[in-house]
């Protein structure tokens, strides 16, 4: 048994990404030797089949080949769990500010997002991080590896750069129009 067939076993049985340390670990190897094994497996997987080999949220994972995506979507029939725009906004603001507080959301926002942060917790794509070291200690949140997956990103370093014409103007408090 060759250490590229233990790696390939390991990987079509794991659930999220595999971290290089963790695979190294697991076969009794070094990080450089469980390396090189994993350039040699996305080598042979790459000349032919469907699967491949793809580095995603600091981990290795086997995937379909995009050229197979029709096939497995007819299979499947997968039920879209679009996010809405409200709750994409949230995440947006979270991915970009984080660690960020509700309260920091809602004022970039301008309106609740409670329901929004509550939606991203239950989809995984945020997790709570702490609490701030401010009156009320309210809970920071930040993106997960499962939000960094489903955007097929390394690292929220990859996000594209956000320009701050792109942010939307403060709006006024009520109590500071006058009539």
């Amino acid at each position: 048994m060759s250490l590229v067939d233990s790696l390939h076993a390991v990987l079509f049985v794991t659930e999220a990404p595999a971290k290089l340390v963790d695979l190294a670990r697991a076969l009794g190897v070094t990080e450089g030797q469980a390396e090189q094994a994993l350039e040699v497996l996305a080598t042979n997987l790459e000349k032919d089949g469907p699967i491949q080999l793809v580095k995603i949220a600091a981990g290795y994972q086997l995937s379909t080949k995009s050229e197979f995506s029709e096939a497995i979507a007819a299979y499947l029939k997968p039920q879209k769990q679009r996010l809405s725009r409200s709750v994409l906004e949230v995440l947006a603001i979270i991915a970009y500010k984080q660690p960020v507080t509700v309260a920091e959301v809602e004022e970039v926002r301008g309106v609740q997002s409670d329901y929004g942060v509550r939606v991203l917790l239950e989809r995984g794509m945020i997790h709570e991080t702490g609490r701030r070291a401010t009156p009320g200690r309210p809970i920071e949140y930040s993106t997960t590896s499962q939000f960094l997956h489903i955007f097929n990103l390394n690292d929220v370093k990859e996000l594209p750069g956000l320009s701050v014409d792109a942010l939307p103007e403060p709006q006024p408090a009520l109590a500071d129009q006058t009539s």
